[in-house]
């Protein structure tokens, strides 16, 4: 309507001023209801010509959208294990912070599993007691099997000397039983260090791995028990919290709640531009938007991003071909809008719908030079007419509020 006005301006007036005046016709008179098509027809043509090239150049130089929103993300609540919940230490609506815990599930089976990993490091110690101890016996056995030997030892030593000075003193019997104590006895020496060594292997080693392998169940069985609290991984808000004492809670089927970040959803606009402007949208383009939230303020914006790819056609390998027919409507070129200054978002509830306007700018173009007389005036026309766009876009923001208000039932 407004491009209308405009054109109106240019075309339909002066041809009936000229009516008026330069051929004298009056309205009710020569021009009437019925012949005014006639008497202004080159106005009325030329107007509608040129609002409807108007309105092309605006809408492609300077792109408009209504799917304009605050997105924000979410973190899931979910427990690493299937549990009931045995406690919930936050409301339905509750701000936490880094590490806060949210809720506890029953824990009895987790503390029952550290309790006997801590027996088994008590048992474990108890056992090197008993080993040293071992190990002690196992040296008094050495020492008294190397006292006996070396007895046996010189009783055969001096029957051996006896033989060897007078035959007849010592028979050979008693020499080949004397050989057979020291033999023995040396077995038992061999036994007493080898029972020694089983000792100490048994403390140096075999202890203290079952003593590692308990001490690591305890740290495992901790940490499954750390895993029943449920913390906050970041700072943020829990809304709609309502699980209660009893509720069974299963990661892969239901998550507990949800958590919405302090920072999400308030840094930038994301908005859905129409693919006809995908030559003209591009990082660094000044922009304009109104979000309902936030009624009768325009909010100074800019282009950082221009996502390469158009999610309409985004398709999963399966076991069906993909028909082009099934996409029923065209995607939209996704843009992302961040303030043009600090706190512009501020105020504006993350999830809010908002209307943006992104506008060309020739500026350098025209600065640098060499360009034709049409290419200069056509350009400078695009630069202009965004003017018309911006006052459109503060026109939506006073209508807004009365539209969604009295219009739509306040809804």
């Amino acid at each position: 309507m407004l491009e209308l006005f405009l054109c109106s301006m240019l075309t339909v007036l002066p041809d009936y001023l000229y009516r008026r005046y330069g051929q004298g016709k009056r309205f009710g008179h020569e021009i009437t209801l019925y012949s005014v098509w006639y008497e202004l027809r080159w106005g009325i043509t030329t107007c509608l010509m040129l609002t409807v090239s108007l309105i092309t150049i605006i809408f492609y130089n300077h792109p408009s959208s209504t799917s304009v929103t605050a997105y924000f993300r979410t973190v899931s609540i979910l427990p690493e294990t299937i549990g009931r919940v045995a406690e919930v230490y936050v409301g339905v609506s509750d701000h936490v912070t880094k590490g806060e815990p949210i809720l506890r599930l029953d824990s009895s089976a987790q503390q029952a599993a550290v309790e006997t990993a801590r027996r088994r490091i008590v048992e474990t110690d108890a056992a090197m007691v008993v080993a040293r101890s071992d190990v002690a016996a196992a040296e008094g056995q050495i020492t008294a099997a190397t006292e006996s030997l070396q007895q046996a030892r010189d009783e055969l030593q001096t029957k051996q000397e006896l033989v060897a000075r007078n035959a007849d003193v010592v028979t050979r019997r008693e020499i080949e039983r004397l050989q057979n104590v020291v033999d023995g006895r040396e077995g038992s020496l061999a036994a007493a260090l080898a029972a020694r060594e089983g000792a100490q292997s048994r403390l140096t080693a075999l202890l203290p791995a079952q003593k590692a392998s308990a001490e690591a169940a305890l740290a495992e069985a901790e940490t499954a028990l750390a895993k029943t609290v449920v913390r906050a991984g970041v700072d943020g808000r829990v809304e709609q919290f309502t699980l209660r004492v009893g509720d069974l809670v299963n990661p892969m089927i239901r998550s507990a709640g949800l958590l919405i970040p302090d920072d999400t959803g308030r840094q930038r606009l994301i908005a859905g531009f129409g693919q006809i402007e995908a030559q003209v949208m591009k990082p660094g383009m000044v922009a304009e938007a109104t979000c309902i939230s936030k009624p009768f303020v325009i909010i100074p914006m800019v282009v950082t991003s221009v996502q390469d790819f158009i999610a309409a056609g985004q398709f999963r390998a399966g076991e069906q071909l993909l028909d082009a027919q099934q996409v029923q409507q065209p995607g939209t070129l996704t843009v992302t809008l961040e303030p043009l200054y600090q706190g512009g978002l501020d105020n504006v509830p993350p999830g809010s719908s908002c209307i943006a306007n992104a506008y060309s700018s020739n500026h350098d173009r025209l600065a640098a030079g060499g360009l034709g007389p049409a290419q200069w005036f056509y350009l400078h026309m695009v630069d202009t007419v965004a003017l018309v766009h911006a006052l459109l876009l503060r026109l939506q923001a006073l209508i807004l509020p009365i539209q969604t208000l009295v219009f739509s039932g306040g809804h």
